[in-house]
C-alpha cells in the first residue's frame, strides 16, 4: 500500500468519524418517538417489546459503523507501519 493510499484511507476515516457523530445524533432523535410511543401505550407488553426491538435496531445502526471504523483504522495502521518499515 502506498503512502498516498494510506493517506486517502486516513482522510476517509476522519470524514467517517464525523458522519458517525451525526449518526449518533440521528439515533438519539429516533429514540424519542419510540420512548414516547411506549409511554402513550401505557406500558403494555407488546409496546415494550416493539420499543426494545426498535431501540435495538437504532443502537445497531450506531454501534456497527463504530466497530467497522476501528477495524479499518487498525488495518490501515498495520499496512502503513509495514510500508514504512520496508522503506
Amino acid at each position: 500500500m502506498t503512502n498516498g493510499f494510506a493517506l486517502l484511507i486516513g482522510l476517509l476515516l476522519k470524514a467517517g468519524a464525523a458522519l458517525i457523530a451525526v449518526n449518533e445524533i440521528r439515533g438519539m432523535i429516533l429514540a424519542g418517538p419510540v420512548l414516547y410511543g411506549m409511554y402513550e401505550s401505557g406500558g403494555s407488553l407488546m409496546a415494550i417489546w416493539v420499543g426494545v426491538c426498535s431501540l435495538g435496531g437504532i443502537a445497531l445502526s450506531v454501534i456497527v459503523p463504530l466497530i467497522a471504523a476501528k477495524k479499518i483504522q487498525k488495518f490501515a495502521d498495520v499496512r502503513l507501519g509495514k510500508q514504512l518499515a520496508d522503506a
